[in-house]
């Protein structure tokens, strides 16, 4: 029997590697993607996995890119969209460009892959879609706006796919990762506060899990995770 496949998109050194090896370890078989795959070689290794070269913001490459893994491992049961950008700044002195390219990786990519995992979800009758949010999801705060329009988006995107594919048997669940993750924040220091005063990659990823294998007749939609000492 071959083993269920699940797609990761935006995957780095921090929350998406953590995601690919709890989805391995649960006897996935784990499609990783990003803009630069070669990045992807040695955690492909590790955990048995396939890497694939994926730029989210272009609908064209994120359906060839699920059709490969349909091709090469199989049809997804679980998909992550886990890719963003963001470039600080206050709106006096964003670009418009910066502004767009935050908008179509956080945004437009999640758009592309949840539609492309859902297609074949639907046929299906069933499947998980889950979303990388942020506190930015919740609150546009000042220097923020590239970050909180595409995450105010991605969680609009997250509602209606919900209230559309629920019904056909496909789970769509929003995180809101309410915190800094370990490792993906350069200057940070942990002796300040404790090492669980962030969030580890691996607790998160062990909750992205436990929603995947919730039964339908209790479904969460969204999650929202923080440290123990991060206020709220």
């Amino acid at each position: 029997m071959s083993k269920p496949v699940a797609v990761v998109v935006g995957v780095g050194p921090g929350l998406g590697s953590a995601l690919a090896r709890r989805f391995a370890k649960a006897g996935m078989a784990v499609a990783v993607a990003r803009r630069n795959p070669e990045r992807l070689a040695e955690l492909a290794e590790e955990i048995g996995g396939k890497p694939y070269d994926c730029d989210a913001t272009d609908g064209n490459a994120v359906e060839e890119l699920f059709a490969a893994v349909e091709d090469e491992l199989g049809r997804p049961v679980l998909t992550v969209y886990n890719a963003g950008a963001y470039k600080p700044g206050g709106v006096l002195d964003i670009s418009a460009e910066d502004f767009e390219r935050c908008w179509r990786i956080g945004c437009l990519g999640g758009f592309h892959v949840g539609r492309a995992a859902a297609r074949r979800m639907v046929e299906a009758g069933a499947g998980t879609i889950i979303f990388t949010g942020a506190t930015a999801s919740l609150r546009g705060s000042a220097k923020f706006a590239n970050l909180a329009v595409p995450k105010f988006g991605l969680r609009a995107l997250a509602q209606s796919m919900a209230r559309d594919l629920g019904p056909r048997g496909v789970h769509v669940a929003h995180v809101i990762i309410d915190g800094q993750i370990a490792g993906e924040r350069p200057g940070y220091r942990p002796e300040e506060r404790g090492q669980d005063a962030v969030l580890a990659p691996a607790a998160i990823a062990e909750a992205y899990y436990q929603l995947h294998a919730q039964p339908r007749s209790a479904w969460t939609h969204e999650l929202d995770l923080r440290p123990w000492v991060e206020t709220f």
